[in-house]
């Protein structure tokens, strides 16, 4: 018999809004006039779609289930006087920035999330001649936005293990040289959630040409455990051709604020500044400064996620479903079966998984979501699979 996970209040109420939802009534019935604030306001059909988006369980977007905290809530509440305006105080963001990391304000430039960082480095590096080398699958849309700008992406496989293979990709930057705009490295790597070492990062920079950059997106930085993973920003500072792209989007949630930045020389800031949109909101910057401080939220954001994604890595593997070992706030499962399949199968029971991501079409991307997200995401898993089994369409 499959065993039903707990029922604290917390996950009672998301689970009564979830059935009130499904149910076709509105939360506010189920959990009375004060249960959801702001909706009173709101008319008819956008009350009623936002409390299907609500009462969805998303663990398909790798992001922070929490949101911003305390203190981020006042410096954004703060920053609204400064609304109406196109010149204001940015609440010391980009000091702030070089503060925590022992950089320069120089070294350092804003996006509106790590993905417009991404963008200006495609738009600063590449043109016509010249591809982007890295992986596959990593996070897609640097090779998308190499191909709008008629660039072109060299990628190659993970190996068997997951990892990337760091000796393939100076093999293949270095025959490629003439043609290399930059490379690609996203540490951990998205979708697998495994990280590259720092000895491995120091082997990819000493056997390319010293001229070719390389990106570092450590968009998961935070949640890493493994110690022979180090931060790539200690080479902007001996000069290296790196940039090492951030983003308040994970470990902060601030995700749908969009704030990222990257860490840099500074000429290479400089060639990336011309292809910068400068297009971050005041809310956002006095928030992410404030968000820098708040060391205890960020503590307990990364326990909470730690916590919960090992027990539910533990819970997959003890169904006999391989995990690939994370060190994200999301996990990849091997699932034996087309996760485009599976994916409607949990989207009818109010939970969002992962999209696919080729060639691993049989490997499902789960976020940590919060405890009640994921005990919904188990008995899900289990009520499908067990399904599966008794009709005989598994694998």
């Amino acid at each position: 018999m499959r065993k039903e996970r707990g029922m604290s209040r917390r996950s009672f109420v998301g689970a009564a809004t979830t059935a009130a939802a499904w149910a076709g009534l509105a939360p506010e019935k189920v959990l009375g006039a004060h249960g959801r604030a702001g909706t009173a306001r709101l008319g008819r059909a956008l009350r009623q779609e936002q409390d299907a988006y609500d009462a969805l369980a998303k663990i398909n977007f790798n992001e922070n289930p929490y949101g911003p905290s305390e203190k981020v809530m006042e410096a954004m509440q703060y920053a609204f006087k400064y609304s109406m305006r196109y010149g204001y105080p940015d609440g010391g963001i980009t000091q702030a920035i070089a503060d925590h990391h022992g950089v320069g304000t120089e070294n350092v430039l804003l996006g509106a999330g790590s993905g417009e960082i991404l963008e200006v480095v495609g738009l600063t590096w590449l043109d016509t001649s010249k591809k982007v080398v890295g992986v596959e699958p990593s996070y897609g849309s640097v090779y998308t936005h190499a191909s709008g700008i008629d660039a072109d992406a060299l990628l190659l496989p993970l190996e068997p293990n997951h990892r990337q293979n760091i000796p393939r990709m100076i093999d293949a930057t270095r025959r490629n040289a003439r043609d290399v705009g930059f490379v690609y490295l996203c540490n951990p790597n998205n979708p697998t959630g495994v990280p590259v070492s720092a000895d491995e990062v120091r082997d990819l920079l000493d056997g390319i040409p010293e001229d070719v950059p390389v990106l570092i997106d450590e968009a998961y930085h935070h949640f890493v455990e493994d110690p022979a993973y180090e931060t790539a920003i200690p080479y902007v500072l001996e000069g290296r051709r790196v940039v090492v792209a951030r983003t308040f989007s994970k470990i902060y949630g601030m995700a749908a604020m969009r704030l990222g930045y990257a860490i840099a020389p500074a000429d290479m800031i400089e060639r990336m500044r011309v292809y910068s949109t400068g297009s971050t909101n005041a809310l956002v910057m006095w928030g992410g400064a404030a968000a820098l401080e708040d060391v205890e939220s960020e503590r307990w954001v990364r326990e909470t996620t730690l916590r919960l994604r090992k027990r539910t890595a533990a819970d997959l593997e003890g169904l006999g479903y391989e995990v690939i070992p994370s060190d994200t706030n999301f996990l990849m499962v091997h699932i034996r079966r087309p996760v485009q399949e599976a994916a409607a199968a949990f989207r009818e029971r109010g939970v969002l998984v992962g999209r696919p991501f080729p060639p691993m079409l049989e490997h499902m991307r789960v976020s940590v979501g919060t405890e009640s997200e994921m005990d919904r995401f188990m008995n899900a898993f289990e009520d499908i699979f067990a399904a599966t089994a008794s009709s005989g369409a598994g694998r």
